[in-house]
C-alpha cells in the first residue's frame, strides 16, 4: 500500500490482528453453532413461545426442499421427512425430533433436541405428530406458514394438507402462524453471538478502509473496489452476507438502491458509498457502510457543503441510536430519524426505512425500523417492540437532488448496534470522519496524501 492517508493507515494497523483471526476461532468457525443453537433453544425459545402465546411449534424438514429454519432446529441434514416438535412446559420447552430410523442415530449425536424418536419405515410421520400434539393438549400450535415473515413460511401446501388430515378437527382449529415465535426467538441474540457479530463488524469496516486505500481517482472504477473486496473475502475465508452479485455494492454516483457495482470511473468530487457484509462461522452476517470523499488535486479537505451533508447524515445515525431502547417500536425509531431529516433539510427518504435486524441474514427477522412516513399508520413488523439482545443495521440519512428532480444522491451512514437493557450501543466505533482520497496532480501516477 503506497502512501496511505495517516488516519486510514492507523485504523488499518490497529485492526490488523482481526484479519489474522478471520479464519480461526476468534471469528466463530462453524463448530460453535451446534452448541450455540442448543443454548438458544433452552434459554431463548421458552421466552419467545410465551411472548407469542404459543404452546406447541412444529417444523417439518426434508431433503432438497428444506424448511428455511432447518439449521436452527437441527434438521439441516434431513433425508426422509422429519418433524421437530417443541412443547412449552411452564418456563421450559421440551423438544423432540421424529425421524426416520435410518437417520435417527446420527441425529441423536448432533441434534439440539431433548429426544429423538426413530420412525420405522412405513410409519406415518404426520399421524405421529398428531398423536403427540393431542397428548400435549396445546391451546395454540404454531406452524411455518406466514405471509409476513419469509423464513417462517417453510411449510409446503402438501405438508400442511397432510398435517391437517392427521389432526382432529379440534386441533386443526388451533393452528396459527409461527411468525411471532420465529420473530421473537431469532431476533434476540445470545451475548456470545453479539460478541461474534462485534468482531465480524470490525473486520467488515476494516476491509472497506483497505479497499478505499486502492482508489486512484480517474482510473479506479466502482467495480474495481468491489473486486478488491471479493478478493479479500476469498483470502480470509469469509462468505457473503447477501447475494454475491450485489455484495459489495460500491457506488460513486447517484442513488441506485440495492444493486451491483458498475463500470463508473471514480472522479474528484465524488462521495463513494460501499455497502458490504460478510458471513462468519457459516452463520452470522454483517451489514455496514463506509463513505469516502474524493478530493480534487491540491485539496486537503472537502468543500464546506460536502462536509455539512456528511455531518447531517452522521447526526441522523446518532438520533437513531438515542431512540433505540427496549419497549419502543421500530416505527418510533424510524419516526425519530425522519424528524431529524426534515429539520436538517434532507429530501425525504422513501425508498428505504431507517434500518432492519441483522444477524443470521442481512435482513433478519424482528422489528423493522421503518414505517414512520407521516401518511402511514403503524403496521407490520414496524409495530414489534425492541428487546435487549437484538442487533440492527441502520442508516443515518441525508438526501439531496443532483441536478434533476428524479436524480438523488444519498449519504447513508450505516452502522450496527445492539439493544441493551437501558438503550443501545454501537457494535464498533462508528465512522466519525469521511475517508479522504486525494487525486494525483497533473503528471503524477499516484496521489499525494493530504496534510491532516
Amino acid at each position: 500500500m503506497k502512501r496511505a492517508r495517516p488516519a486510514l493507515l492507523s485504523a488499518l494497523l490497529l485492526a490488523a490482528p482481526l484479519v489474522h483471526a478471520a479464519g480461526g476461532d476468534d471469528l466463530a468457525t462453524e463448530p460453535r453453532w451446534p452448541r450455540i443453537r442448543k443454548e438458544r433453544i433452552q434459554k431463548l425459545l421458552p421466552q419467545a413461545m410465551t411472548r407469542a402465546n404459543v404452546d406447541a411449534w412444529v417444523v417439518f424438514c426434508r431433503e432438497n426442499d428444506n424448511d428455511p429454519l432447518a439449521i436452527h432446529v437441527g434438521g439441516e441434514n434431513a433425508g426422509g421427512a422429519a418433524a421437530f416438535l417443541f412443547l412449552r412446559q411452564g418456563d421450559t420447552v421440551r423438544s423432540f425430533a421424529l425421524s426416520p430410523a435410518s437417520e435417527a442415530t446420527a441425529l441423536r449425536e448432533v441434534a439440539p433436541v431433548d429426544e429423538v424418536v426413530p420412525l420405522e419405515r412405513g410409519m406415518d410421520l404426520y399421524a405421529q405428530v398428531a398423536a403427540r400434539l393431542a397428548a400435549a393438549k396445546p391451546a395454540r400450535i404454531a406452524i411455518n406458514a406466514s405471509t409476513a415473515v419469509t423464513v417462517a413460511d417453510g411449510l409446503s401446501s402438501s405438508q400442511r394438507a397432510a398435517l391437517e388430515k392427521a389432526l382432529s378437527p379440534a386441533l386443526r382449529k388451533k393452528l396459527v402462524s409461527s411468525e411471532d415465535v420465529v420473530s421473537e426467538w431469532l431476533s434476540v441474540k445470545l451475548p456470545e453471538e453479539v460478541d461474534i457479530l462485534r468482531k465480524a463488524a470490525a473486520l467488515t469496516a476494516q476491509l472497506e478502509l483497505e479497499a478505499y486505500a486502492t482508489v486512484v481517482p480517474g482510473q479506479t472504477r466502482d467495480v474495481d473496489v468491489a473486486r478488491f473486496l471479493r478478493k479479500r473475502m476469498a483470502e480470509l475465508g469469509v462468505g457473503d452476507a447477501w447475494a454475491p452479485d450485489q455484495n459489495p455494492n460500491v457506488n460513486s454516483g447517484p442513488l441506485r438502491g440495492h444493486s451491483h457495482a458498475t463500470e463508473r470511473v471514480i472522479q474528484p468530487g465524488d462521495f463513494i458509498q460501499t455497502d458490504f457484509g460478510i458471513r462468519v462461522g457459516n452463520m452470522w452476517v454483517t451489514d455496514i457502510q463506509r463513505f469516502a470523499y474524493v478530493l480534487a488535486p491540491g485539496q486537503t479537505q472537502p468543500p464546506k457543503e460536502a462536509l455539512e451533508k456528511w455531518e447531517k447524515s452522521k447526526q441522523g445515525s446518532r438520533v437513531v441510536l438515542a431512540a433505540m431502547k427496549p419497549g419502543v417500536s421500530g416505527w418510533d425509531v424510524d419516526k425519530a430519524q425522519r424528524g431529524w431529516n426534515e429539520q436538517a433539510g434532507s429530501v425525504p427518504m422513501t425508498m428505504f426505512g431507517t434500518g432492519h435486524p441483522v444477524g443470521y441474514w442481512a435482513h433478519d427477522v424482528g422489528p423493522a425500523l421503518s414505517g414512520g412516513l407521516k401518511e402511514k399508520p403503524k403496521q407490520g413488523a414496524a409495530t414489534r417492540p425492541l428487546r435487549a439482545g437484538q442487533v440492527f443495521a441502520f442508516d443515518g440519512y441525508f438526501v439531496w437532488h443532483d441536478g434533476a428532480p428524479d436524480v438523488l444522491r444519498v449519504l447513508s451512514v450505516e452502522e450496527m448496534a445492539v439493544v441493551t437493557e437501558t438503550g443501545a450501543e454501537y457494535l464498533i466505533p462508528p465512522q466519525e470522519e469521511l475517508v479522504l482520497i486525494p487525486s494525483p496532480a497533473p503528471g503524477q501516477s499516484r496521489p499525494v496524501a493530504p496534510a491532516r
